[in-house]
């Protein structure tokens, strides 16, 4: 498996990383945990050293199943985790109709960090993302707690997800950002805008999510797919029968791109995020083995500027129908 580094910070990772959420929480319910233990074990030994998870994935119980699975392996691997969300118990998700809110104060970042080490069975979080900006705490005052924490040996990187151009910069002034995660596919082309620039700019990694479309891309979902109440996805507007239906075309042109380079369009997609940046790290999740080694395979599928011409010439003609996600969450994200 070939390597890259985050930015300028010199975190080392595996080019394709392995994103953990669906093991245990919004894509139905919870999987097996004993074959997603085996699954994680699994990608180690195929060469992926990058695991993505966070304490409100559960909550609390993938953090659980990656620190367990991983900890044969604890010289070898990556694993990055999130703070920012209140799971307390007078705010527990599991009986809430909508999502926790954000909390973001120092003291609740320390308690996070504590128990996320427990979960993981980790005496150092390799690297640490807020999940969502809190616009009830200054971003400076995140940066400083965690500028402390790393002081304390308790993380080793820090890291922001789905926040602006501008909170970036603040964030990165007081503790350099070792990278940024945000949804980054065929589909949502958003952080070209501003976020990319700036990290380029500023010399920080990026790690998109999602990077398959929560499965979209893959062609294997049209208007026909129904999920279940427990799948998040059967609450989001890209994912009505309209617009699965509207966006067929994109996964008609990843169709006949895959037919050319004997690929499939699930490994077109992950290889033209790779062509984007040498410092971008995708980490699309699976709880299936044959999928993990069909994304792997992706990093062997070589695009050449011609087929990345092709593609932004086709795709420029092609809008995406549906916004990401419902509004009260969509407020979270580009702060």
């Amino acid at each position: 498996m070939q390597m890259r580094k985050l930015g300028k910070s010199g975190l080392e990772v595996s080019v394709l990383g392995l994103g953990c959420m669906g093991m245990s929480y919004s894509y139905g319910p919870p999987k097996d945990r004993q074959e997603m233990a085996d699954l994680l074990r699994a990608a180690v030994k195929r060469g992926i050293t990058f695991f993505d998870t966070a304490e409100v994935y559960g909550p609390f119980t993938n953090e659980e199943l990656v620190g367990e699975a991983l900890a044969p392996f604890r010289e070898q691997v990556v694993i990055a985790t999130k703070f920012g969300f209140d799971l307390s118990p007078n705010c527990d998700p599991r009986g809430m109709k909508g999502p926790p809110g954000l909390n973001s104060r120092p003291e609740h970042i320390k308690l996070a960090v504590e128990g996320s080490l427990k979960r993981l069975k980790i005496e150092t979080i390799d690297l640490l993302y807020q999940h969502r900006v809190d616009p009830n705490v200054p971003i400076e005052e995140v940066a400083g707690t965690v500028k402390e924490l790393i002081r304390e040996g308790k993380v080793k990187h820090f890291g922001l997800s789905e926040a602006g151009a501008q909170t970036i910069r603040r964030a990165h002034a007081v503790q350099p950002l070792s990278a940024v995660q945000s949804e980054y596919s065929l589909w949502t082309r958003t952080p070209e805008k501003e976020v990319i620039p700036t990290l380029e700019e500023l010399g920080i990694g990026f790690v998109p999510y999602s990077p398959l479309g929560r499965g979209f891309l893959t062609g294997k979902i049209d208007e026909n797919a129904r999920f279940d109440s427990s799948d998040f996805r059967s609450t989001l507007p890209r994912f009505t029968v309209e617009a699965l239906k509207a966006n067929q075309t994109l996964i008609d042109l990843l169709g006949r791109i895959a037919e050319r380079k004997q690929a499939t369009p699930a490994q077109i997609a992950v290889a033209w995020l790779l062509a984007q940046k040498p410092w971008i790290v995708p980490i699309p999740g699976t709880t299936k083995l044959h999928r993990l080694e069909e994304n792997i395979g992706a990093v062997s599928v070589e695009l050449t500027s011609d087929d990345l011409r092709d593609i932004e010439s086709a795709t420029s003609e092609i809008t995406v129908q549906g916004a990401r996600y419902p509004e009260h969450l969509e407020r979270m994200t580009g702060r």
